[in-house]
């Protein structure tokens, strides 16, 4: 494993419809690994026992890539785009930006 630092970003959303939002992930996934990005974690969310935002929360993941280029390359791809407008927009109600930070490997 590389000891690169990597850009990550926390994210929670509301997702209102799970089917499009499924067949969201299932499009940009490839877009995803083609800009060297992933998901560490991801977690559906029964219950939110504290927020700094009134927009409910669902669903919670970090996604990384090898750098804040990489990340803003890939959400500006138009691939991309068309993806998440087919089925991201219509599935997400809310999106709650937690945290983006620059994440060290462990030696």
């Amino acid at each position: 494993m590389s000891n690169a630092p990597r850009f990550e970003v926390v994210l929670g959303l509301h997702v209102a419809d799970d089917e499009s939002y499924t067949r969201y992930r299932a499009g940009m996934t490839p877009i995803l690994h083609e800009y060297g990005g992933d998901f560490r974690f991801d977690f559906r969310i029964e219950e939110v026992l504290r927020s700094e935002t009134p927009e409910p929360i669902n669903r919670l993941f970090v996604i990384g890539f090898p750098s804040r280029d990489s990340a803003d390359r890939f959400f500006a791809d138009p691939a991309y785009v068309a993806v998440r407008s087919e089925f991201f927009e219509p599935a997400v109600r809310s999106i709650t930006p937690i945290a983006e930070y620059e994440r060290h490997a462990a030696s």
